[in-house]
């Protein structure tokens, strides 16, 4: 959560191990742990590639530059350097603990 954290999401815990942040448009995201998990449901880890794609918005390319960085030092793996991508965005790409791509991106002015 901390990683989701650092980019601007809030959470609310509900119950042990269920944590919950809610978009302003009404989309959540949940993060829950293995023990949670496993107390509904059986658990086995992703062996393969993963199905997720997230992005977040930041509010200018500046942003972009300072978020991959403080991510980057907080020890997030990362793979695109933030860039200037010829759709006209300020776009990084960084990873969260469990291997899933995160897009950080702005547009240019």
């Amino acid at each position: 959560m901390a990683f989701y954290q650092r980019l601007g999401l809030e959470f609310v815990l509900y119950g042990e191990g269920h944590h919950e942040s809610t978009m302003d448009n009404g989309a959540r995201l949940m993060i829950d742990s293995v023990a949670m998990i496993e107390s509904f449901s059986t658990y086995e880890p992703s062996t393969g590639g993963r199905n997720v794609a997230l992005g977040f918005a930041c509010p200018s390319p500046a942003d972009v530059d300072s978020t991959y960085a403080a991510t980057a030092a907080a020890g997030a793996p990362v793979t695109e350097a933030p860039f200037n991508a010829p759709w006209g965005q300020r776009y990084a790409t960084v990873f969260d603990p469990d291997g899933n791509p995160v897009d950080l991106y702005a547009t240019l002015g």
